[in-house]
């Protein structure tokens, strides 16, 4: 055969064809490949490694932040500032840019780092046959005709198929099965998963017993953990809708804003006014548009929220999936430790001779069992393995079973460990007199196939049918049998020890739900969200724990062979409207991405449920992946948005809920940031309208004051609000949804503001008049009423700030009244609006703040007037709210 070429990309042969073939596709023998040869076929398939993409630089990171919409608009009144000759004024404005591009940037480094995570499985060496001669090699510089060798405690390096010898290897991370796998170097089986073919060993996974050689046929990303790893980082993570929102407002903004300091400049100058006061004019419309604190209260919301979760046993690791998670419409999630507690126990026996009743025949059933585990005891006594062999041998010696396990052991002939393709187990043991006895245990259908009268004979036709009885009330069902062999050693082939079998009874391991489950399924149905379960155990078992919790409200769905099943399948199960939950049975990994992707394509927010290394791309693929603290693999929580300390379902729903209420918090902020913007507005339209015969009613720095200072800590107390009533008992809000709509808009500017404005330029007007001022009077430096002038606007600002007390009490419910959610319930809001008149009392009555600011100590009764506002802008928004609550009825 033809070496490849480097001009060419090298392909992967089938790893399944005969091995005398697998070898000539290679150009490899019994001697291995030469150095040179290698060296070459390096240069060709590249280093035996995971890559991770590229990642965007810090600089790049930067420019993206510099040039959004808002800065943009910041950097343009930064511009107009220096030109108007001034400079404090450019500075805080540049403050701004750099403060809100600083928190995207710490916010977006967060990256996931699943590829790295999988990097980890590969070892650094390797022992490979080069020159016909044994030698340790970087794992790096493997390529695909190498023959390495394996024993046990060795990492395997690249996907391999077995010429010569046995090992055992723990492809968990692959599979999630925690019993060791035989390999040994025999044909593969056709229409076999890659994963179980008998002869293959793959990157990654770890050899436990017994020594091997085999021939590498794949590397680096042509592997199976090379798949993870690619379609791990096949999408960069997207945008959450509040991101995307946010950003299309933020464009609106701009426009609007820089529309109306355009018209209103031309305007300015030709109505007469110099060309600094236009200029001073225009910049006050683009800073009092744009409200300067609404990135960093965002990001400091949505970190809140991550605390939060985190004290509930959920680690997010993306700030903006705490928004996400108050979409997610559908869960799918595992079964096994994630509904139930992953803690197997026995819980019911059935034998040909007693049924269920317990006898001799029930106590002959749990010595076999107990003789046909591998479980162990620890130094403390406590039994130790996989947990279905420890729930075995608890539960047997419960039913009066000998459990000592070093008798066991001593006793043992031979082990035939549990085979998936088999899906049996057996041991040959020496019974009391000295007989031989091979005990086997396995799925019902396999035992009971290989018994001596036959799968069709009456009494199996029984057992199978209390199989069944015990599978759909949820129980893991194995069959136990057994068979007397003649003295002397095993026999030489596992098929000729398990044949001729004698059924000895049924086993039903279950394991029971959380008790927190059912209520946390009930929650989510009310608040319309759909779960379905994807899980390699029995389709009977997974659908009798589902609708003990409540899956399947009001229809349940059951695919019993899920890797079966194809994409138009998928379709007609997943997309649409449909009411029907699902259990996907006996599924794969894969089988999880292709139900995460049908699901996407169809409109759905998803978040997954995960542990091992090839959930990972299903993970990545959710818009929430969510993987377990305890039991999952590193890479599984690299790769996952969310990580449950707990392994519990419960937490999913919890944040759920959390999203859902950091989302409406998003939403009260913004309704109280927003609310500013008109009375920050209106005054610039006055001065501009009268043509400079009102004088200017607010300063441009009194505006940053207030989106800067006084506004920031109240809209943060905004963001850690109580959930409102009936936060779950609604509907999911489309993933289409704006997070700023219309109502808001309209409550917002136009009721809170502008009835904000009304009080504020009112304040402004009363101090004026009561110092003689009419309309075009002059109030520059040097005129008599250029201190009535100055105290007027610091009344304006005062004003403004008393409206945000008023806007903030306003915002905390959206449709209930204050009184059901609690005047006193907010202590952080209360602690804002303290610190916020603390900080406008400094700004009002401090000399060095007063020159900066422009402002001027207020006469008692104008403090007066101001203290009412808040009560007034409440009082009218709780009117508001009533009435629409009244037409709802």
């Amino acid at each position: 055969m033809s070496q490849p070429s480097a001009h060419t990309l090298p392909t992967r042969p089938d790893p399944t064809e005969p091995l005398r073939e697998l070898s000539a596709d290679l150009a490899t023998g019994p001697d291995g490949l030469s150095q040179r040869e290698a060296a070459r076929r390096l240069a060709v398939y590249g280093p035996n490694e995971v890559r991770a993409r590229s990642r965007t630089s810090l600089g790049a990171e930067l420019a993206r932040q510099v040039t959004h919409p808002l800065a943009l608009l910041l950097w343009t009144a930064m511009a107009l500032a220096f030109v108007a000759g001034i400079p404090v004024l450019a500075g805080a404005i540049g403050a701004v840019i750099v403060v809100n591009a600083a928190f995207a940037i710490l916010q977006e480094r967060e990256a996931e780092r699943a590829v790295e995570a999988l990097a980890r499985y590969l070892p650094e060496q390797a022992r490979v046959i080069r020159d016909g001669e044994p030698r340790v090699v970087e794992a790096r510089v493997l390529v695909p005709g190498d023959v390495i060798g394996l024993e046990e405690g060795d990492k395997v390096p690249a996907d391999a198929r077995l010429t010569r010898g046995a090992i055992e290897v723990d492809l968990s991370m692959l599979t999630g099965e925690s019993v060791p796998a035989e390999r040994e170097a025999s044909p593969a089986l056709p229409g076999v998963p890659l994963l179980q073919e008998p002869d293959m060993v793959f990157s990654g996974t770890t050899c436990t017993a017994g020594e091997a050689r085999a021939v590498v046929f794949a590397t680096g990303s042509r592997t199976e953990l090379g798949r993870v790893a690619a379609l791990s980082q096949r999408d960069r993570p997207e945008r959450s809708p509040l991101e995307q929102q946010v950003k299309r407002v933020a464009w609106l903004i701009a426009a609007v804003a820089t529309a109306m300091g355009a018209v209103f400049l031309v305007a300015g100058v030709a109505v007469g006014l110099p060309l600094t006061d236009a200029l001073v004019f225009a910049i006050g419309l683009l800073v009092a548009n744009v409200p300067e604190g609404l990135l960093p209260i965002i990001t400091l919301a949505l970190a809140a929220g991550v605390r939060s979760l985190a004290r509930q046993g959920a680690v997010v690791k993306r700030l903006s999936a705490v928004e996400t998670l108050g979409s997610t419409d559908v869960v799918c999630t595992d079964k096994t430790g994630t509904l139930t507690r992953n803690a197997m126990r026995l819980h019911a026996t059935w034998t040909p001779g007693d049924g269920t009743a317990a006898g001799p025949a029930t106590r002959a059933l749990a010595d076999a069992v107990t003789q046909c585990t591998t479980a162990t005891r620890d130094a403390d006594g406590a039994v130790t393995g996989d947990p279905t062999e420890v729930a075995l041998v608890l539960g047997a010696g419960e039913l009066g079973a000998d459990t000592d396990l070093e008798a066991r052991d001593a006793r043992r002939v031979a082990l035939y460990r549990f085979d998936p393709r088999l899906r049996l187990m057996s041991v040959l043991t020496t019974a009391p007199g000295g007989r031989r006895v091979l005990i086997t245990k396995g799925a019902p259908e396999a035992v009971l196939s290989r018994t001596r009268t036959g799968p069709d004979a009456p009494e199996h036709r029984t057992a199978r049918a209390e199989a069944d009885r015990m599978a759909r009330l949820g129980m893991r069902v194995l069959a136990v049998a057994t068979r007397d062999l003649p003295p002397g050693g095993a026999p030489p082939r596992r098929a000729d020890a398990e044949r001729e079998l004698e059924p000895l009874g049924l086993v039903g391991l279950y394991d029971p739900p959380r008790p927190e489950v059912a209520a946390a399924v009930r929650r989510c149905h009310e608040a319309g969200v759909r779960i379905h379960v994807v899980t390699g155990d029995n389709g009977a078992t997974a659908a009798a724990v589902a609708r003990e919790v409540g899956i399947g409200v009001p229809r349940l769905r059951l695919v019993a062979e899920s890797e079966k099943v194809t994409d138009d399948e998928l379709d007609e199960l997943l997309g649409g409207g449909g009411d029907a939950e699902v259990i996907f049975a006996r599924s794969s990994p894969e089988t999880k991405l292709k139900v995460a992707d049908t699901l996407r394509s169809h409109g759905h927010v998803v978040a997954m449920t995960g542990d091992g290394v090839n959930d990972a791309p299903a993970l990545h693929r959710a818009h929430i992946g969510v993987a377990m603290g305890r039991s999952g693999t590193d890479v599984a929580r690299e790769a996952a948005t969310m990580v449950l300390t707990d392994d519990d379902f419960a937490t999913i729903v919890t944040a759920i809920e959390q999203g859902r209420r950091v989302y409406d918090n998003v939403r009260k902020f913004i309704v109280y940031i927003f609310a500013h913007l008109t009375p920050e507005v209106v005054p610039f339209l006055v001065f501009a309208l009268s043509a400079g015969a009102v004088p200017l009613p607010l300063t441009v720095l009194q505006i940053l004051a207030i989106d800067l200072g006084t506004e920031t800590l109240p809209a943060l107390a905004l963001g850690r609000e109580r959930s409102e009533p009936g936060i779950m008992a609604r509907p999911p809000r489309r993933r289409t949804q704006a997070v700023i709509s219309r109502d808001m808009l309209v409550r917002s500017w136009g009721y809170l503001g502008s009835v904000s404005a009304v009080l504020a330029l009112g304040a402004f007007f009363y101090v004026l008049w009561r110092a003689g001022w009419q309309h075009g009077a002059p109030t520059e430096p040097g005129r008599p009423l250029h201190d009535a002038y100055v105290t007027a606007t610091t009344a304006t600002f005062a004003a403004i700030v008393t409206c945000q007390i008023g806007t903030a009490f306003a915002a905390r419910t959206e449709h209930a009244s204050l009184r059901e959610v609690g005047l006193l319930t907010n202590p952080l809001l209360l602690a804002g609006i303290a610190f916020e008149l603390a900080f406008t009392a400094a700004l009002v009555y401090l000399p060095p703040l007063q020159h900066l600011f422009g402002t001027a100590p207020l006469p008692p009764d104008v403090v007066a007037i101001v203290m009412v506002f808040p009560v007034l802008v409440w009082g009218t928004d709780e009117l508001r709210r009533r009435y629409r609550r009244r037409r709802a009825r």
